[in-house]
């Protein structure tokens, strides 16, 4: 598959693949595609095909547990559980499944999806799970605090460095092989104030210019099982507090990042008709902007979902079973957004505390005079869960310092580009790694980010 092959994501399928598909015979579909490129098709229809077989490999990647492994992983996590009980969390739609080689599988994360998004399942948490459900609480005080700091000083910054490293598991069969490894780096804009390269195991072959909208670090060379190839910086981030108020907002606006992105940021009828919707044709961009964000903040469960290279629609997956993880939702704000005339775009990378990092996305839109401002609608939805009125209105405009953008824009390449399929062709947030020769699977080796320091300056 190549890259421009994703762009035809959202033309239809024949539809028996489409039947074998979701009856869940992948290697059947994947037969029937192969006979339809035997054909003397058009090349846009080769394409979505060669596009499908991927999205065929990656559909049962999340979906690793057989009903009696989900059972017990459901009892093993929570008090008084039961299969009746995780059947009714199924048929509700709270746990993800499909049909896989002739049985239901279910998402591999299922149980922590509801640690998170669920209080009564928190509160019923055993041992060591309790752990997680103490975390979330923590970090939401913590982002009080900040918050309170950001309103009562107007901006906070903090600086961090982290450490991202690659290593090689196993060997290849026929013997060493070049591989090819990109690192992600802080895209040097917004609220990134400064950044700077510590060290380096080794020569990179190649560091993306610093506006690069997947910024990384890229290295390329022969390697054996058990080597590593490490990276360190800092970066500050400085985040100031914002309060947009819609009766200063201009007559005139722009029309930049309106305009479709396909696949997936496509302008169709159903997406325009939702959100003339939710705004209500009020001709103010800002209270249109609120109003997307209070929508899905309100309406959109946070779920773990599949790998996104699996869903050929991601806001058309969001505002038809109205669930997702931050990137969906994030996704979902820019399109509708876009809808409603109003320019916004993706924002990526890593949610970087004092005490952890993780990957996280979120969105930012532009209204005049207040220029680019940010939306994080699954911090917001968690806000809103919990009944957290400061922190619901904080994510609407506002974003605390926590964050490390290393994209700046959804879906798109690296420099130098990849010879194969990425893992996440659409974001950039742990790395990607490849031979020369071949893709790499995911057993062949680790990535691993570290926060080394936080410092609030």
């Amino acid at each position: 598959m190549k890259y421009t092959d994703l762009l035809f994501l959202g033309a239809p399928l024949p539809e028996d693949v489409e039947k074998l598909k979701w009856h869940g015979d992948l290697a059947h579909a994947a037969r029937r595609i192969d006979k339809y490129l035997e054909g003397d098709l058009p090349q846009a229809q080769c394409s979505r095909l060669e596009a499908e077989k991927e999205v065929l490999r990656r559909l049962p990647e999340a979906y690793t547990l057989t009903w009696e492994e989900a059972v017990r992983r459901f009892d093993e996590v929570f008090e008084d559980a039961s299969a009746g009980e995780l059947e009714e969390l199924v048929e509700n739609g709270a746990v993800d499944w499909i049909w896989c080689e002739g049985e239901r599988r279910i998402i591999y994360n299922f149980a922590e999806n509801l640690l998170k998004t669920r209080p009564a399942y928190s509160a019923r948490a055993k041992g060591e799970y309790q752990d997680q459900v103490r975390d979330n609480q923590a970090n939401a005080e913590r982002l009080d605090q900040v918050i309170h700091t950001m309103q009562e000083k107007g901006s906070s910054r903090w600086r961090f460095t982290l450490r991202e490293s690659f290593t090689l598991k196993k060997d290849r069969e026929d013997g060493p092989g070049i591989v090819r490894v990109h690192l992600p780096l802080p895209v040097e804009y917004a609220q990134v104030e400064s950044f700077t390269l510590l060290r380096t195991s080794e020569e990179p072959a190649f560091i993306a210019p610093a506006a690069q909208p997947h910024r990384t670090i890229f290295f390329e060379r022969p390697m054996k099982a058990g080597e590593t190839i490490e990276v360190e910086f800092s970066y500050t981030i400085r985040a100031d507090y914002v309060r947009p108020d819609p009766s200063k907002v201009l007559n005139e606006q722009p029309t930049f990042y309106t305009e479709e992105q396909l696949p997936h940021i496509a302008l169709t009828p159903y997406i325009r008709a939702v959100a003339a919707e939710i705004t209500g044709g009020d001709k103010n961009p800002l209270i249109r902007a609120r109003r997307i964000y209070d929508y899905i903040t309100s309406h959109l469960m946070y779920s773990f979902v599949r790998p996104y290279m699996a869903i050929t629609d991601i806001p058309g997956y969001a505002a038809s079973g109205w669930k997702g993880d931050c990137g969906i939702q994030a996704l979902l704000f820019v399109t509708l957004c876009r809808a409603a005339d109003i320019p916004a775009r993706w924002q990526s990378g890593l949610y970087t505390t004092p005490v952890n990092v993780g990957c996280h996305d979120w969105a930012q839109f532009y209204v005049e005079p207040y220029g680019w401002l940010f939306a994080d609608c699954s911090f917001g939805g968690s806000a809103w869960r919990a009944g957290s009125t400061l922190r619901h209105d904080f994510y609407f405009g506002n974003l605390e310092p926590f964050r490390m953008p290393a994209a700046s824009d959804f879906q798109q390449e690296f420099s130098p580009a990849r010879k194969f399929p990425r893992n996440d062709p659409y974001d950039n947030q742990v790395g990607e790694a490849e031979y020369a020769d071949r893709p790499m699977e995911a057993g062949e080796f680790e990535l691993k980010t570290e926060l080394l320091k936080a410092e609030e300056l």
